[in-house]
């Protein structure tokens, strides 16, 4: 099976190959990149020479960059014309980043999200409901436009409500649903309200990203249970970069990267030098096809566990990432001394189905953090103590830390449609 794919010397051929193209391309026409690099770019013998000579990008300089040169930034390899689409970041982090797109780049990000829905199964012969709103976000137009181009169905399922939704879904057959892992679980939820069972949909497969949750345990369970008939399929992008990631055939809850259309590196965030193989780090990323705005060695601030096994099992040679996104560099929060990311809060509070929907707070007092974890569930007060109780003890039993837990009235927290905001920092 490994001969049906590029090995790691082809891999690193073509990257090469790409990654001189880039570099010529950007010095001096891309002002952004000109000053970085001082106008100093000789061919790169190989990635390490790349490593040593390249330096990072951070998200940081992107940002000042595009508040000095309004509204774009200096960021672009071509003149304004050149250019055909904007999107831009969700601002969940800050202040939101505009990209823009030749015709040419945005095809190339097309081409890699096709390649996530042929490694997740799907044909021309589905019907793919994408049940977001389509705003700047980049991710939306890019799926639909490749869903296209597969040949499938594609229905969009903007400026409705969920019940709304979840009816054309089943008025119009739809095979494949297209959403973040919460808003799969709110459908599932509000199914269940209006007395609609989820299995009178067609759908097989869930197609999820946005959060890590399409590749935590308890969560991917939970949704396979909650939809009978489908299966889950994560992946995972940024508006930065475009399409990164797509699930291995072979092994639920492993990403592998599109090392064709990217360089992947993954760091140690602290002393920025590469992690040992097999040890979690940063996720840092070169955009090889996005030459009119690319990123060389951006830090995404993703936190990954890089595979040590090459090929993969599915034959494979690009890099694995074992249990997907693990969490960001900047939502680690340390409770009395121990790291908790909110995946694994995720991951013991999903493997209790009668949990509707969570919150959790973290309050800092005295240079300490603590957590409260506000629940919703439709149980009766009996059986809802005895949930709490076994919240808790899971909690106590995977983070050796007592962490509260309290019931809320259904109805009271706040439900999601794109990325969940479920941790309140005091």
């Amino acid at each position: 099976m490994a001969d049906a794919f590029p090995n790691r010397a082809a891999i690193l051929s073509l990257q090469l190959k790409k990654l001189n193209a880039l570099l010529a391309a950007l010095v001096p026409s891309n002002g952004f990149y000109a000053a970085k690099l001082k106008g100093r770019i000789s061919p790169i013998s190989d990635l390490d020479d790349f490593r040593r000579n390249i330096p990072f990008t951070t998200k940081a300089e992107v940002v000042i960059d595009q508040q000095q040169v309004p509204p774009y930034g200096s960021n672009l390899t071509f003149p304004i014309d050149h250019y055909s689409r904007m999107n831009q970041t969700s601002g969940t982090a800050g202040a939101p980043l505009r990209w823009l797109d030749t015709p040419d780049t945005w095809q190339a990000m097309v081409e890699n999200w096709t390649t996530v829905f042929l490694a997740a199964g799907v044909t021309a012969e589905d019907r793919i409901y994408f049940a977001f709103s389509f705003g700047p976000f980049l991710g939306f137009w890019l799926a639909f436009e490749a869903g296209q181009r597969i040949g499938a169905l594609c229905l969009p399922g903007g400026g409705l409500s969920s019940s709304a939704r979840l009816r054309a879904m089943v008025d119009n057959e739809a095979t494949v649903l297209c959403c973040t892992p919460t808003y799969a679980l709110r459908l599932a939820e509000v199914a269940a309200h209006e007395k609609l069972p989820i299995d009178k949909t067609r759908i097989r497969k869930l197609l999820v990203a946005g959060e890590p949750g399409g590749s935590v345990p308890s969560t991917r369970a939970l949704l396979e249970r909650l939809w009978p008939r489908a299966s889950v399929f994560d992946h995972h992008g940024m508006t930065e970069v475009g399409p990164v990631t797509y699930e291995c055939p072979a092994q639920p809850g492993v990403l592998h990267v599109m090392e064709e259309a990217f360089i992947a590196e993954v760091i140690d965030p602290g002393s920025e030098n590469p992690s040992p193989p097999g040890r979690p780090g940063e996720l840092v990323l070169t955009t090889l096809d996005r030459i009119g705005s690319p990123l060389l060695r951006y830090r995404t601030g993703d936190l990954v566990h890089p595979s040590a096994a090459s090929p993969c099992t599915c034959g494979r040679f690009n890099l694995a990432l074992e249990g997907g996104i693990i969490g960001r560099t900047d939502d680690m929060v340390v409770v009395r001394g121990v790291n908790i990311f909110p995946s694994a809060i995720d991951d013991v509070l999903h493997r209790f189905g009668e949990v509707v929907e969570y919150q959790v707070r973290v309050r800092n007092s005295a240079a300490l953090a603590d957590l409260e974890i506000a629940i919703e569930s439709s149980l009766g007060e009996t059986q809802l103590d005895n949930l709490i109780r076994s919240l808790e003890r899971d909690l106590q039993n995977t983070f050796s830390l007592r962490i509260p837990v309290k019931a809320v009235a259904s109805g009271s927290l706040p439900r999601f449609e794109m990325k969940a905001r479920r941790w309140i920092r005091e």
